[in-house]
C-alpha cells in the first residue's frame, strides 16, 4: 500500500461502501450483476450527476465540496465516523516525504500509574497498535501484551489469539475498523504500509475485513476469554487516548466486582504477580511461566 497505490484512496473508499449498501433505496430491484449499489444510484440519492460521481471514484476529481461529499455519505448511508474519514481522505493534501518517526516513549506517569494497579491489566499501545508499555497482569493475561508486540499483528497470526478470545470472530471484527479510525488519512505511513502488507499476506480473513474499509473507534466493550490457567474470563475493557501522545491509547481491562472473573483474575494475579499484589513491589517483566489450570 505505497502512497502511489493511494493516489485514488477516495474512489476506492467510495466504491467499497457502495458495494456493501443493500440496494433498497435504488428505483430498479431487477437483475443485479453488481453487489450493493450501482454507481448512477448512489448519484441519484445524492442528487449530484452521475459523470460527476464517476469522475469521483475513477479519480478523476479530486476536489469535491463538503456538501457533495456529506450527500454521498448520506446516500452510502455513513454514520458519523465513516462521514468524517470520508471528509478526511477527500481533502488530505498530497503525501509529503516524512522525517523518521522518532521512538514512541510512554511517559513515567502513565508506566507507573499502570503499575500501581494490582488487579487490573493494563497497557500502553501506539498509533499503529505496537505495545509501549504494560504492567505484570498484562502480561500474565497475554504474552501478546507485552512491550514490542503488535496487536493487530498478534491477533491475526498467532495461533494462541484464537485459543485465548473465545470471541476471536467479533474481535479482529473490531480492531479493524478500530486500526483504520486511529490511523485516519494518514494511510501512507511507512508502519502502516508494512502492517497492512505482511497482514495481507498472510490472513484471509484481515483482506477481507481491510477491504470493507469499515471505520469504528470502539473504546469500550467486553472480552471474553478462554486462559489456559484461569479458565473463562469476561473482561470489560476501556481504552482511553493519552494526552500529549501522536495517538498513545491506555487499555484497561476489569472483572464485574464479585464475578467468578474476578475471583480468578485475582487468582491469577497471585500466582504469577504475588510481590505486586501484596504490594511489596513493582511490576516488572518478570512473569513465571503458567503452571496449572485454576479451577
Amino acid at each position: 500500500m505505497t502512497a502511489a497505490a493511494d493516489a485514488n484512496a477516495l474512489g476506492r473508499y467510495l466504491r467499497a461502501r457502495r458495494e456493501l449498501v443493500r440496494p433498497d433505496e435504488a428505483r430498479d430491484q431487477g437483475h443485479r450483476r453488481v453487489p450493493g449499489l450501482r454507481r448512477e444510484e448512489v448519484a441519484f440519492l445524492a442528487g449530484i450527476s452521475s459523470d460527476y460521481y464517476n469522475r469521483l471514484e475513477q479519480g478523476r476529481d479530486k476536489n469535491p465540496s463538503e456538501q457533495v461529499l456529506r450527500s454521498i455519505a448520506r446516500a452510502l448511508q455513513l454514520d458519523e465516523e465513516a462521514t468524517t474519514y470520508l471528509l478526511e481522505i477527500a481533502t488530505r493534501k498530497s503525501p509529503r516525504r516524512k522525517r523518521p518517526r522518532k521512538p514512541e516513549k510512554v511517559g513515567d506517569g502513565i508506566r507507573a500509574l499502570i503499575d500501581s494497579w494490582p488487579l487490573t491489566p493494563a497497557y500502553v499501545h501506539g498509533k499503529y497498535m505496537d505495545v509501549l508499555a504494560a504492567n505484570s497482569l498484562a502480561i500474565v493475561l497475554s504474552p501478546f501484551n507485552a512491550p514490542g508486540r503488535n496487536g493487530i499483528l498478534a491477533a491475526f497470526l498467532e495461533r494462541e489469539m484464537r485459543e485465548l478470545h473465545r470471541d476471536w470472530e467479533d474481535m479482529t471484527a473490531r480492531i479493524v475498523p478500530y486500526l483504520r479510525s486511529v490511523v485516519g488519512a494518514d494511510i501512507e505511513d511507512p508502519r502502516l504500509v508494512e502492517i497492512v502488507g505482511e497482514l495481507s499476506l498472510r490472513s484471509e480473513r484481515f483482506r477481507t475485513l481491510w477491504a470493507r474499509q469499515d471505520v469504528k473507534h470502539k473504546t469500550t466493550g467486553t472480552s471474553l476469554l478462554q486462559h489456559p490457567q484461569a479458565g473463562a474470563l469476561e473482561l470489560h475493557y476501556e481504552k482511553l487516548l493519552v494526552p500529549g501522545t501522536d495517538g498513545q491509547t491506555l487499555v484497561t481491562y476489569h472483572a464485574q466486582p464479585g464475578s467468578p472473573s474476578e475471583e480468578r483474575l485475582r487468582l491469577l494475579a497471585s500466582m504469577y504477580a504475588p510481590d505486586h499484589v501484596s504490594g511489596t513491589g513493582a511490576a516488572t517483566d518478570r512473569t513465571r511461566a503458567p503452571g496449572r489450570t485454576m479451577p
